[in-house]
């Protein structure tokens, strides 16, 4: 089965069941300042978890982009990857626990022929605060039973703590910051019985050892509590189901293979490597490095094609840090420069996903593969210098490691990998000192960015959401309907606006900018919201962001008659509370790409 058999398979079970499909969203949340990226497929659905009323109704479904950027590290073994898909269903305060793990265990067995016997289910074991989760064990033993398995705890059904059966953003209860929605989850466990479990994991195993036996398909958490100021959990209104399964991890059960690197998401670059590097992906001393070049260049791929570029802060540096990293490996890899071999993986990626998320023929796709050609070229005309230097010390400490940062731009946790790798010993009393030192200098200077709880809608943030709609017609007004979004981020602080435009903005258009706005404030206009059919929307002119999906259903947001665009909010009701409009920076992203920062004052 390929990966886009099993996503369209997802995608009719549920909509058979009068679930309504929603697109992936993008993997920078618009309105989102307290994480990075998109990794779940909840994070776009929190305010509908919390009340909201959704424009498709109370069942979802999806199959979502996603990156986690603390997976980096674990990338190398047989199922971990940064840039992955969420297959994902949800109910808003519809159906509950019954409906969906009959549906689950249903689709796995009855859909995808999984063997119930190679299933294994996990539930909350209860705390102070939450309940044991009696319910859904007593489901479990019903749906097993039925097939002919008696399951019992601890036997089929495993009970865990919060930390490993309780879903947030955020982790446990104790973690989630007032606003957080979460709740006890159920998960499922595949099976692979050719796999012999590793005595170094533990003594025996389970569904959550990580010795890879046992792999998690598919988690449906039960969203039935929010997160209080005075740290407790408070029972929501509608009790919401929110699931999320790996579509690459369920393409691994079908196949009775362990390593997601052969599924036919993975298999193309796999075997480009293997034909560019003449290495065998068989030859364990270059399988780490092959995952982690196919992984790494896919995330890349996404992130460049959705307006990230590399840099030395946020999402670009992470985007920087995935292809630094890979290569490294591809220089491991050898046989070949790693532009070269870079370029054929990116093309690869391209053929995977193009009749899904990706257009390989079009020119932002060519545009973005120039920029990853680019900084991979920088980088490896480092790469060789920083090596001989790293390879003169017998101990890499925090300095050297420093030096290769300031010097080759290395990032701390690569000139670490290379070291252990190289057989180096490295001082890590004196580098976790140091390192811990550097962490919270960064953590002090972006204190202030990231704070303002669960998808900020705090009021700053709603008006400057509310003020970005301001500032894009502004713009096409000055500048003319060429003007398109291209990419927005939001904190409690000021707000970050990408824009379609060749040419650089001088400060008296800046100025006539900033004029318009202020006096489109002044003007005291009323935002309304309506929901509309997509296609009607856009033909009465509500403005879309060029390459995104859009269901069926949308939200348009109308600023008095200055501003009609499709969003999916929140936004103040009338523009005589922004307060006054203030562009504080103004720059070049990419070609053909500006950026501007601007943020709301007290008018006084």
């Amino acid at each position: 089965m390929t990966g886009s058999e099993l996503r369209s398979k997802f995608i009719d079970f549920f909509k058979e069941r009068g679930h309504q499909i929603i697109p992936s969203a993008p993997l920078i949340p618009e309105n989102d300042p307290t994480t990075l990226f998109t990794s779940s497929g909840m994070q776009p659905l929190v305010p509908y978890l919390l009340g909201e009323n959704h424009p498709l109704g109370t069942r979802l479904v999806d199959s979502q982009k996603a990156f986690r950027a603390q997976d980096i590290e674990e990338v190398g073994d047989n199922r971990h990857t940064t840039f992955f898909e969420m297959l994902g269903n949800w109910s808003l305060g519809d159906y509950f626990k019954k409906e969906q793990l009959t549906w689950f265990f249903e689709f796995l067995t009855e859909i995808l022929g999984l063997p119930p016997e190679k299933l294994y289910v996990t539930v909350f074991e209860g705390n102070t605060s939450v309940p044991k989760d009696t319910e859904s064990i007593t489901i479990w033993k019903d749906l097993f039973a039925k097939t002919g398995i008696k399951a019992e705890e601890n036997g089929r059904i495993f009970l865990y703590p919060a930390e490993k059966n309780w879903w947030s953003r955020s982790g446990e209860p104790e973690y989630m910051p007032p606003g957080e929605p979460g709740g006890p989850d159920s998960e499922v466990f595949f099976e692979f019985t050719d796999v012999k479990h590793d005595p170094s994991f533990g003594e025996k195993c389970h569904p959550n050892c990580d010795c890879g036996r046992f792999l998690e398909i598919g988690n449906s958490v039960f969203m039935q509590y929010q997160k209080q100021a005075d740290g407790s959990l408070k029972v929501l209104p509608k009790k919401n189901v929110d699931f999320g399964g790996g579509l690459e991890r369920l393409l691994a059960a079908v196949s009775n293979d362990p390593d997601i690197f052969n599924t036919d998401l993975f298999k193309q670059a796999v075997n480009k490597l293997e034909q560019l590097s003449g290495k065998s992906y068989q030859d364990k001393a270059y399988q780490k490095a092959m995952r982690i070049v196919a992984d790494h260049i896919k995330a890349s791929v996404f992130m460049l094609n959705e307006g990230i570029f590399p840099s030395n802060k946020q999402q670009g540096y992470l985007l920087r840090r995935l292809i630094r990293r890979s290569v490294v490996k591809m220089h491991e890899l050898g046989n070949m420069a790693a532009r070269d071999m870079g370029k054929e993986i990116y093309r690869t990626v391209g053929e995977i996903y193009k009749d899904v998320y990706l257009d390989p023929g079009s020119s932002e796709f060519s545009k973005s593969e120039t920029v990853l050609l680019e900084e991979i070229s920088k980088f490896e005309k480092n790469l060789s210098q920083g090596t001989k230097l790293l390879e003169k010390h017998e101990v890499i400490d925090a300095k050297i490691a420093f030096d290769m940062l300031q010097t080759f731009g290395f990032p701390w946790e690569l000139t670490v990998e290379m070291a252990k790798e190289r057989g180096q010993e490295v001082d890590m009393l004196r580098f976790k000192k140091e390192f811990t030192r550097h962490q919270e200098l960064s953590r002090t200077a972006a204190k202030g960015m990231f704070k303002g709880g669960l998808q900020n809608e705090s009021e700053m943030t709603t008006k400057l959401h509310t003020a970005t709609h301001l500032l894009q017609q502004s713009l096409r007004e000055l500048l003319g309907n060429e003007v398109r979004q291209k990419g927005s981020n939001i904190s409690a602080e000021r707000l970050r606006f990408d824009f379609s435009y060749e040419g650089k903005l001088d400060n008296g258009l800046l100025k006539q900018v900033e004029e318009i706005v202020n006096r489109k404030i002044k003007e005291k206009l009323p935002v309304s919201m309506e929901v509309k059919d997509f296609v009607q929307a856009v033909s009465e002119g509500a403005l879309t962001v060029p390459g995104a999906n859009y269901p069926d259903k949308v939200k348009v947001y109308s600023i008095g008659t200055f501003s009609k665009e499709v969003c999916g909010g929140p936004h103040i009701d009338s523009t005589k509370d922004l307060g006054k409009f203030k562009i504080i920076k103004e720059e070049g992203v990419s070609s053909g790409v500006r950026r501007i920062y601007a943020v709301l004052e007290d008018d006084k």
